[in-house]
């Protein structure tokens, strides 16, 4: 491993050599931020038309630029902001921090006229789409509550996990294999309410990527997408709120300063209420959720900025009085950003992460406990070595908790004993390094290497089963079944049960063939050692984590994509195609009857499988003008193969490949807004998928005077109803009074406006009238209208 590294680091030495001539060199480099709150301003473009040089600024507003000697013209340009166009005189090492201006004002400060998630011809990134807090709030949801991850849902290769769901599929992918951040902390479920709101405050929400290829190096642990999603800092001139008012939530964001110019504060808060108004309907049950957003930041000095953020929230779910379900995550991040020269950013990072799960049933008299918690301390640099090249590169370390459940009684009555299932202990810890480099004016590559090393720690007990087999399959009752195990072996926390190293290389490049249209190509390889324990389609609360070890590999991802890319009309459209293939190893799926849930031997429902995906993508938007949106089409096979481990063994399916539960085989999408004018503003999506993949029953038995459905059949062989609706809002921004601070819009929608009845799952039933099994068809939405009126002063 040390002979590729090394050998890794030589070719970019070599490299970088090749970029520095003798010429004599200057570089520019300081903070973009808007002028009316300090706020810096992420993928702000610094260019410099007339030696078609540029750079863009970093997640923290930063640029740097190496330029020989000379008077040029400087153009900052962000969409939704006025260009500031500057001469400059690099005679020397400058530095240089821009305010922009908006380019109008409106409700909110990111919901600007032309701030679109345009097409960036040139830059090697591909596979990655970027959306607006702005734009994420003009799209009608369920319930009229602003959601990222419904908004992703309507983007190429990106579908849902159900119905209501908050978990989301890329190309193929399982959702427990997509890496969700929030300020650089993972969240591991991103749902309120089983699915009806994701946990994401978009009033406290500044920028959002969606990495579904082309992933860069820094990134590892997941392998199907990146969801990176960063807060806003807060505004250090003045105090402002903004909020909103809906039928089943609200939400209240205020920001300020704490030194002006210098430090501020943001701290954000959502809660549900429709639980209030159930016991007007004779209803005792609870049904609601909270969150709070923080972020304090801090300028020292102009090398030196600290950064504190924070999110927790809760879900609390009662069924009169039966059982309590209590769910949530807690992430804290400390930062400190450090300009080490005009040349060299770099980002420290201690993270604390942690997802709760609770579960207390009164009738049965116990409570039960899990999670997962971990600390992350990472640090990463960005070098801007010249004009040509740049590299990233850092380290990080996590330590992971995992507690699988711990059952106890709830009151002196009960007649559960304490039961704790086994804690189980790891380490992820991972080097990389990132290079974009300009080869020429045409192309432009962008290549990294990530070396990841997993520990996977003792616990207190560790089954050992003969010839480390714990499954074996019966030939004469044609079933898998677990083995008796040998015995028990005991480790301390310090001893290593396993441990696993992979080299990650990854390489993305774009050819432009002229400022409009351009050809991109990437490869990734990418390692994830943590398993979501699920045999359903959606995850779930009760779904329990766990880490690789002696019984269980690390998934291992290839992925290849080809694309084409074209502007037309100075940006006005822009087309995306692209082409990808995904080959996955040591992917777990389930024997029959798997039981997932409080099991301290789940080796022995699980086997071994691979699995493979491949696509077309297309994506064509509209920036600017009036109307403004996206269609989007996806043409995909999502597949999984499952041998046994003997010719004797027939694995899952006879070792056949058959669809994953997250198939689908068609997807498309449509968004659309239109600007009437400054008071009325539409919005409209239209969304159909393929229905995915399930299993209907083969047959039927009579026992003890029951008829009940027989599941025999190959597994995911038929598939539900096609899924498919529309959505409409309509805003209404009341005219302004230009002496009053307060600004108010109403906005209006209706989710599934045709009332189609989509199915989350197809269940069979004995019919009470005729005693026949039946298909009884469940769904989630019906037709919902909402209102929400959204301020700010």
């Amino acid at each position: 491993m040390k002979k590729y590294i090394c050998a890794y680091l030589g070719l970019l030495f070599l490299l970088t050599s090749f970029s520095i001539y003798s010429q004599e060199k200057y570089t520019l480099n300081g903070i973009i931020s808007e002028k009316s709150s300090n706020e810096t301003l992420i993928g702000v473009n610094v260019l410099f038309p007339e030696i078609a040089k540029g750079v863009v600024t970093n997640e923290y507003g930063f640029y740097s630029i190496t330029l020989p000697k000379g008077k040029y013209k400087l153009q900052i340009s962000y969409l939704g902001f006025k260009d500031n166009i500057q001469e400059i005189d690099l005679n020397a090492d400058k530095k240089l921090n821009i305010q922009l201006t908006e380019a109008s004002e409106m409700l909110d400060e990111v919901i600007l006229t032309e701030k679109t998630e345009k097409l960036n011809i040139k830059t090697p990134q591909m596979s990655i789409n970027k959306l607006t807090a702005g734009t994420i709030k003009q799209i009608p949801v369920v319930l009229g509550e602003a959601d990222i991850i419904k908004s992703i849902i309507l983007l190429p290769g990106v579908t849902s996990g159900g119905e209501g769901a908050s978990g989301f599929n890329v190309r193929g992918g399982a959702a427990d294999q997509n890496l969700i951040l929030l300020d650089e902390a993972m969240i591991f479920n991103s749902s309120h309410l089983f699915g009806f709101f994701s946990v994401f405050n978009p009033d406290a929400i500044k920028d959002i990527k969606l990495y579904k290829g082309g992933i860069p190096a820094k990134y590892g642990g997941r392998i199907s997408s990146v969801l990176d999603i960063y807060q806003k800092e807060g505004n250090s001139k003045k105090f402002k709120i903004n909020g909103g008012l809906g039928a089943v939530a609200s939400r209240l964001l205020a920001e300020g300063p704490i030194a002006k110019d210098r430090g501020a504060f943001l701290v954000g808060g959502r809660a549900s209420y429709a639980h209030l108004f159930l016991p007007l309907f004779d209803n005792d049950n609870i049904a609601y959720f909270y969150d709070l957003n923080t972020k304090l930041n801090y300028k020292i000095n102009d090398n030196n900025n600290l950064y504190l953020s924070g999110y927790f929230g809760r879900d609390v779910f009662a069924l009169d009085e039966i059982f309590t379900n209590t769910y949530g995550n807690t992430v804290l991040n400390l930062r400190w950003n450090h300009l080490f020269s005009d040349k060299l950013f770099s980002n420290l990072s201690l993270i604390y992460s942690d997802y709760f799960y609770g579960l207390e049933l009164d009738f049965v008299g116990f409570k039960w406990d899990s999670g997962i918690r971990n600390f992350n301390l990472k640090y990463d640099f960005k070098h801007y070595i010249s004009d040509n090249f740049q590299l990233n590169y850092g380290i990080n370390s996590i330590y992971f908790k995992f507690n699988p459940g711990e059952i106890k009684p709830n009151n002196k009555k009960s007649g559960i004993n304490r039961e704790k299932l086994i804690d189980k202990y790891a380490n992820e810890s991972a080097v990389y390094i990132d290079a974009q480099h300009k080869i020429s004016n045409n192309l432009t590559l962008q290549y990294g290497l990530r070396a990841s090393h997993f520990i996977r720690f003792g616990q207190e007990e560790l089954n050992i089963y003969q010839n480390d087999n714990p499954l074996s399959y019966n030939q004469e009752l044609q079933f898998y079944e677990g083995n008796d195990r040998i015995g028990i072996k005991k480790y301390s926390r310090s001893d290593i049960i396993k441990t696993f190293t992979n080299l990650e290389p990854r390489i993305t490049l774009a050819y432009a063939f002229n400022n409009n249209t351009s050809i991109k190509a990437s490869y990734n390889r990418m390692s994830q050692y943590l398993h979501l324990l699920s045999n359903t389609n959606s995850p779930t609360p009760l779904d329990v984590w766990t880490p690789s070890g002696k019984y269980i590999k690390p998934q291992l991802l290839n992925q290849y994509a080809v694309g084409y890319f074209k502007s037309i009309n100075d940006d006005k459209y822009t087309i995306e195609t692209e082409f990808f293939y995904k080959d996955i190893k040591n992917r777990i799926d389930y024997i029959d009857s798997a039981n997932l849930i409080a099991n301290n031997a789940i080796e022995q429902d699980i086997l071994n499988g691979k699995a493979r995906a491949y696509g077309l993508e297309f994506l064509v938007r509209k920036n600017e003008g009036k109307f403004k949106g996206w269609l989007a089409y996806t043409l995909s096979r999502s597949e999984q193969r499952t041998l046994g481990r003997t010719n004797q063994e027939p694995g899952i399916n006879n070792g056949q490949w058959y669809r994953t539960s997250y198939d689908k085989t068609h997807d498309i999408s449509f968004n659309g807004s239109y600007e009437i004018n400054k008071k009325w503003k539409f919005g409209a999506n239209f969304v159909f998928q393929t229905g995915q993949p399930t299993n209907y029953p083969t047959g039927q038995f009579e026992y003890q005077g029951l008829s009940i459905p027989l599941f025999d059949g190959l597994r995911n062989s038929e598939q539900l109803p096609a899924y498919h609706r529309v959505d409409i809002s309509a805003t209404l921004t009341p005219r302004k009074n230009k002496t009053k601070k307060w600004k108010g819009e109403w906005v209006f929608s209706i989710y599934n406006l045709y009332n189609r009845k989509n199915a989350a799952s197809i269940n069979f039933a004995r019919n009470k009238d005729t005693y026949a099994n039946e298909a009884v068809r469940t769904s989630v939405f019906g037709i919902i209208p909402a209102v929400t009126y959204n301020f700010k002063f």
